[in-house]
């Protein structure tokens, strides 16, 4: 029975989360378009399901509805593990290629004197 509690807890507060991010970036982006495209391009004013409407759709455009999360410790994972079996050497001289490829870089952003 505990579980159960504890679940739909999780499960309402998630709710009472996800509603309150729509409806705060919903207002935001209808505020934003408002105030910018009818003064920039002479469009109209969109209502707040618009605004809606364009979060989702830049979210599947742009974003994608997959873990990003997960793919990133994925790789960072695979990495500490094929460093991790590198002898000193054969890290000493990935170290040198990073520098090597970042190099230009570092130097262009230096102030020259």
């Amino acid at each position: 029975m505990n579980r159960l509690v504890r679940g739909l807890t999780k499960g309402l507060t998630m709710l009472v989360f996800a509603t309150v991010f729509v409806a705060v970036f919903g207002y935001v982006v209808m505020r934003l378009w408002n105030w910018l495209t009818p003064a920039l391009f002479g469009w109209h004013l969109i209502s707040f399901w618009q605004a809606v409407g364009i979060l989702v759709l830049s979210k599947i455009l742009f974003g994608g509805f997959h873990g990003r999360h997960r793919r990133r410790s994925h790789w960072r994972g695979r990495m500490r593990e094929r460093f991790g079996r590198m002898s000193p050497e054969e890290r000493e001289k990935f170290r040198q290629s990073v520098r090597g490829v970042c190099q230009p870089f570092v130097d262009s952003a230096q102030p020259k004197t």
